[in-house]
């Protein structure tokens, strides 16, 4: 059993909209053989060794160990996957999915399961693979305490590595509102919404705490000064420089008194109870240690509470009992902190609601002044604490008060907090009844926290937990406050990168600061910040985490998709331009149909509306497997019967019509026409003629009309965007200044070139057409030589050359393979050159160009080619046209009785005079 694949999908993906990790293990020769044959070796270990197994279901709900042991059809992989997530679900990280299918290989599987944290899933997949192994081949020095401790070493992998209580809470109540999180680091440090919504929060500390309000909450003796010039109830307190000046100030409060660092948290350094000069003395060494400086402050009788407030409101109060145990008459010490710690809810630190007990030196001194030790058996009920502070992070446990505060101290919490300028705070409160007011009880404020924990409150051990979670995530984002940015999505096999900048361009110009992510960069606000094909999910991860973003334009790829999702939940907009053979082969698409089933993804995840093709069957097939409230079609042919039935049900569409003045989009939504622009008004379309971008301007109409922009905002857009390399590098960039004109672009693929070869013949050039032509070196030979059919016959010349990078063929294969098909379709040999380097194939194209000719090229290297293109030195200059072959390229003849003249006014019909 190998793993020799391994992909993390982070977003929605072609098999679920939930993550998942995908593992393609290689079963050698027990690829066929069901679990059933293993059931006595494996079953029952697997149970023992990771219980969550018995509450494993599968696909149809039922049991899942139950059925593994007699259901043939029940094979190793989905064993492994099924105990990849109650391993992460014993560790308190539960995925939600776990299944099995066939990989490409007859012996290998694909196992699938979710994860809430992908190093911990991945460990997960790691250590069931090898207790499967170990328990049905094992290996010299394997034995059943080796395999308890490879899974006691995975669940303490993941308790340091998943998120804490706090944080766990924070993010359930996000996902409760619909908020998007997102974590940033290793600890807890997580970014709730997106682009500039966005907030953090780090367990109780957001973007919103002030930072003088946590420096004021860590000086205790200033923060203890300002609550006291409030009026606020506050215990006597005073900076002491050394353990002498401890002693004295202890003496002149009197005793009791209490100990502790100016600047400390958590409760360490903390001395309470203090009864002597030389106990003063001692205590001021601890607190020293764990701070800055060291306070003495009188010691107030009662319990200690922790009161909530957050926004300014309590919401939560919870009185904290110090580390304890409770004697049975029977049980030693050891084994009643033992018999603690078994508590499932206790972890080390704060992984845990609940911290386990420790036995340790400030436990045996508490116990050493009870004449106890750790064998000591109490008696039955009495209680022996193992700590003097109450905080949870040194075993303390909590009792929910939250309902019986009295409203005068639910009010001086409020108060203090408001005082110290805190968003979220925490109140330490000392009181001998809560239910009480401080008035009467003379209870006291004994400490302010920031950033305080809320585990007590989330799942106290007594009485009802507390959505604080829920609190914190109202006041970042109060109800009607947005926490996403709108987000368009689009893919297809071809335009879509130009429909990306078009759309970005239409939502700049209507004042959005836009992120996009296309095949060449991320762009924010039209500034480059990564280069490279940003495609995938970790570049619309970059968009929808900057802060200064307020829309988001995603071009999702196949490649992305496949390789690990989406990387956004979903989108408000989605749009398929097309789709075409392309990149079949590769990442495991091997037909049409299935690559419309990996770009269909974008459109199954619209929330408001998809925008389809009407014109290709693959994206009409996906109108069903949408969710979206609108369902949008383009189309360029203004009688397709689907679109006009649709338009009849009131339905939306984008629909190219004819009209006197040449071709208009229109827009039809709730039954009404809503003219939009004249085509040859779009510079990006050539006057009309390129209708690829016709097409394309249509879908960015289409997008951003879904998005509420008004029409004279879509119209302005469209007529300010337009195919230069400087808007649009690589997409049909023209220039005109040679004499000759050239046309550079990108086109990859079948449909591609044949979008540019119609290009070509609407612009009807004058003199010779000149192509140089490619393609990609892992594309099939098929889809080489289709490439080469879409240009036979339809050029002058043919220059065929190979990329820089020929991927995996020699540079004389693709050109070679090109040069064949070319043949074979009729083309005549001394029309064909080979020349494998690219840049040293434009040149010749240049070279042989004269004027009024027309010179397509197709390169991978956009910016080096335009660059050759722009510098290029003619060898003739450009010559006038004659009028009579501008007239006759127009398609026009001269009437009798008159001729053509040509002056500075231009060229025009006059009478023969």
């Amino acid at each position: 059993m190998q793993i020799v694949k391994t992909s993390v999908y982070v977003g929605p993906n072609i098999y679920s909209r939930k993550p998942l990790i995908r593992l393609t293990v290689d079963l050698h020769r027990r690829a066929g053989r069901p679990v059933s044959d293993y059931a006595d070796l494996l079953i029952d270990p697997l149970l023992e060794y990771v219980p969550a197994l018995a509450k494993a279901v599968d696909g149809q709900g039922a049991p899942f160990a139950e059925r593994a042991r007699t259901d043939p059809a029940c094979g190793l992989g989905e064993l492994m996957a099924q105990l990849a997530l109650a391993l992460q679900a014993q560790a308190g990280a539960p995925g939600r999915l776990a299944f099995c299918c066939p990989a490409k290989h007859p012996d290998e599987v694909e196992v699938l399961f979710g994860y809430e944290s992908e190093d911990i899933g991945l460990m997960a997949g790691d250590t069931a693979r090898d207790l499967i192994l170990d328990l049905i081949a094992p290996q010299e020095g394997t034995s059943p305490e080796k395999m308890r401790e490879a899974v006691e070493d995975f669940i303490y992998f993941a308790e340091r590595n998943s998120l804490g209580p706090s944080a766990l809470a924070l993010v359930k109540a996000a996902e409760e509102r619909d908020i998007p999180w997102v974590r940033l680091n290793d600890a807890s440090l997580i970014q709730v919404g997106q682009g500039k919504y966005q907030k953090r929060i780090e367990a109780a500390l957001s973007s919103q705490t002030s930072h003088i309000a946590v420096e004021i909450a860590a000086d205790k003796e200033l923060c203890t000064r300002l609550l006291s010039d409030l009026g606020l109830p506050v215990p006597d307190q005073c900076y002491v420089r050394d353990a002498e000046d401890a002693a004295e100030i202890a003496e002149d409060f009197g005793f009791p008194v209490v100990i502790k660092p100016i600047d400390g948290n958590h409760g360490r350094g903390v001395t309470v109870n203090v009864m002597t000069p030389e106990e003063a003395a001692e205590a001021y060494g601890i607190a020293a240690k764990e701070g800055s400086g060291v306070v003495v402050e009188s010691m107030i009788q009662g319990d200690d509470h922790r009161l909530l407030v957050v926004n300014g409101v309590l919401v939560a109060a919870a009185k904290r009992m110090p580390g304890h145990v409770v004697g049975d008459g029977q049980s030693t010490v050891a084994a009643l902190v033992d018999k603690v710690n078994e508590d499932p809810r206790r972890g080390k630190g704060h992984e845990n609601m609940l911290t386990r007990l420790e036995l340790d030196a400030v436990a045996d001194k508490l116990l050493a002044e009870k004449g106890y030790d750790h064998a000591t058996v109490p008696a039955a009920g009495e209680v022996v604490y193992l700590r003097k502070t109450a905080n949870l992070s040194t075993g303390g446990t909590a009792i929910d008060v939250t309902d019986v505060i009295h409203p005068d101290n639910k009010l001086m919490a409020e108060r203090a907090i408001r005082a110290v300028g805190l968003d979220i705070g925490g109140v330490d409160f000392l009181t001998t009844d809560i239910t009480q007011s401080y008035r009467e009880t003379g209870g006291a404020i004994c400490e302010i926290n920031a950033g305080p924990g809320m585990r007590m409150h989330i799942a106290p051990s007594e009485g009802e937990g507390r959505d604080v979670g829920g609190a914190v995530m109202d006041m970042l984002f109060p109800e009607g406050s947005p926490a996403r940015i709108p987000v368009a999505a689009l893919t297809g096999t071809n335009g879509k990168t130009t429909t990306a900048r078009m759309l970005a361009h239409v939502l700049k110009m209507a004042g959005f600061t836009v992120g996009q992510t296309s095949t060449d960069a991320v762009y924010v606000d039209d500034n480059v910040t990564v280069k490279g094909d940003m495609t995938g999910p970790t570049a619309a991860s970059m968009v929808l985490r900057d802060p200064t973003v307020d829309m988001a334009v995603l071009e999702t790829a196949r490649g992305g998709i496949v390789r690990a999702g989406l990387g956004y939940q979903f989108c408000d907009v989605g749009a398929v331009l097309n789709v075409s053979s392309d990149h079949l082969g590769l990442g495991g698409v091997e037909t049409i149909d299935e690559l419309a089933e990996v770009k269909r993804l974008v459109v199954e995840v619209a929330k408001d509306c998809a925008v389809l093709n009407a014109d290709d069957i693959y994206t009409l097939k996906m109108a069903e497997h949408t969710e979206a409230k609108h369902i949008c079609y383009v189309t360029r042919n203004a009688d397709n019967a689907l679109v006009r039935e649709h338009i009849k049900l009131g339905k939306r569409a984008v629909v190219l019509e004819q009209g006197l003045n040449g071709d208009q989009i229109v827009i039809y939504e709730h039954g009404h026409q809503i003219p939009l622009i004249w085509t040859h008004l779009i510079p990006a379309t050539l006057e009309g003629k390129a209708l690829h971008n016709v097409e394309n301007a249509m879908f960015t109409a289409a997008m951003c009309f879904a998005l509420g922009l008004s029409l004279d905002q879509i119209r302005t857009g469209l007529r300010t965007f337009d195919n230069s390399f400087f808007q649009s590098p690589g997409r049909m960039n023209v220039f005109d200044e040679h004499g000759f004109r050239v046309i550079l672009d990108y086109g990859h693929n079948e449909a591609a070139v044949g979008a540019m070869v119609d290009v070509v013949e609407r612009l009807n050039p004058i003199g010779r057409k000149i192509v140089c032509v490619t393609c990609p070196g892992d594309r099939r030979d098929q889809d080489i030589k289709a490439i080469a059919a879409k240009v036979a016959g339809n050029f002058d010349h043919y220059i065929c050359h190979s990329d820089d990078n020929p991927r995996g063929r020699t540079p004389e294969e693709v050109p070679g393979i090109i040069r064949d098909e070319l043949i074979a379709l009729g083309v005549a040999p001394e029309a064909i050159d080979i020349v494998p380097k690219e840049e040293e194939s434009v040149q010749a194209a240049l070279d042989m160009a004269r004027p009024n000719d027309l010179v397509l090229i197709f390169c991978d290297g956009i910016t080096r080619c335009w660059k050759k293109i722009i510098y290029f030195k003619p060898k003739e200059a450009p010559q006038p046209v004659p009028p009579e072959t501008l007239v006759a390229a127009a398609g026009f003849d001269v009437p009798e009785g008159y001729r053509l003249m040509s002056d500075e006014r231009g060229v025009r019909i006059v009478l023969d005079s």
